[in-house]
């Protein structure tokens, strides 16, 4: 994994945006496990394709979740302490790698 600047986000979260993000994973883990029982059941493909599908729009919701979050406070933190460029370069980077 690639080195990022901060190893802590500069506000950490709250009580509850932690729980509201470990809740959308157990969904998620959830319809993974609901998802292995339709292909050990031999499902109908298109049934799991669905639910594969649905899987994916949750998991990039939690994506621009987190990423919504760090813009507002991580970024903008450092845009105001003078590493903006950087910060943004780093942002920019993992970016590409939900586009791929």
């Amino acid at each position: 994994m690639d080195e990022f600047l901060h190893e802590h986000p500069s506000k950490p979260r709250t009580q509850s945006e932690k729980q509201k993000v470990i809740n959308r994973l157990k969904r998620i883990e959830g319809q993974v496990r609901g998802i292995q029982k339709m292909v050990e059941e031999d499902r109908y493909c298109m049934d799991i394709l669905v639910q594969l599908s649905a899987i994916q729009s949750a998991l990039k919701n939690v994506g621009f979740s987190v990423t919504e979050r760090h813009i507002n406070h991580c970024v903008s933190d450092a845009i105001k302490q003078g590493e903006g460029k950087e910060t943004i370069e780093e942002l920019m980077s993992v970016m590409k790698q939900f586009s791929k």
